[in-house]
């Protein structure tokens, strides 16, 4: 399960660079955290919780927990204003069935930005794959008893989890990075390691740069 972390492992790297090659540009970097342990507290399929912004949650699979607190950051980045905002997770397993270990898939509500990070990605040497926002799929994601379930059909399920987000996202412009399937390597492979390769945070850098006028 180490895996699970390597989203904010990517952030936390990236932003050690940035630090490093100082852009004249103001980036601001979360990284939620939980400790993913059973115990009495933990959430069951039926529970409804309260995102940071007052929004409702119905658990339907507690397996599709990480995108509970991704939400809560998510939320607090538009409280503080932030824009755009670019989130990275293993998010789903359906985004590894999809695209596999050689590119890493993405979702974008904007063609500039969209472009910005395809761009980014290439500079980098990482494939970032762009998927359809798919409104349709915000159906399968309804409640009767929250304002939002968190998993939808398991058909598109990297669609329906990014729906997810968007959700919290609201208008805000907004890019989310899937890398559930490049996250690691089972060999080497150009400049990654056997194991973990830190996919997207070259490409988060460059992203950086790019908009600083880099």
């Amino acid at each position: 399960m180490k895996g699970d972390m390597s989203g904010g492992a990517a952030v936390i790297a990236a932003m050690w660079a940035i630090g490093k090659l100082k852009p004249r540009i103001n980036v601001t970097a979360m990284v939620p955290t939980a400790e993913n342990m059973p115990s009495g507290t933990a959430t069951r399929p039926g529970d409804v919780v309260k995102a940071l912004n007052g929004k409702t949650i119905e658990v339907i699979n507690t397996d599709a927990e990480g995108r509970l607190i991704l939400a809560d950051a998510i939320c607090y980045a538009k409280q503080q204003g932030l824009s755009p905002i670019v989130d990275v997770a293993t998010l789903t397993g359906a985004m590894m069935v999809a695209l596999g270990p050689a590119a890493t898939g993405f979702m974008a509500t904007e063609d500039s930005l969209a472009e910005a990070i395809s761009a980014a990605g290439e500079k980098a040497g990482e494939m970032m794959w762009r998927f359809p926002l798919i409104s349709e799929y915000k159906e399968g994601l309804k409640s009767n008893v929250a304002d939002i379930k968190n998993t939808g059909n398991r058909f598109g399920g990297a669609i329906s989890a990014a729906a997810f987000l968007q959700f919290f996202v609201e208008d805000t412009p907004w890019a989310h990075i899937d890398m559930a399937g490049t996250d690691e390597s089972d060999k080497e492979k150009g400049v990654y390691v056997k194991g973990a390769t830190g996919i997207p945070t070259r490409t988060l850098i460059n992203f950086v740069l790019g908009r600083a006028g880099r």
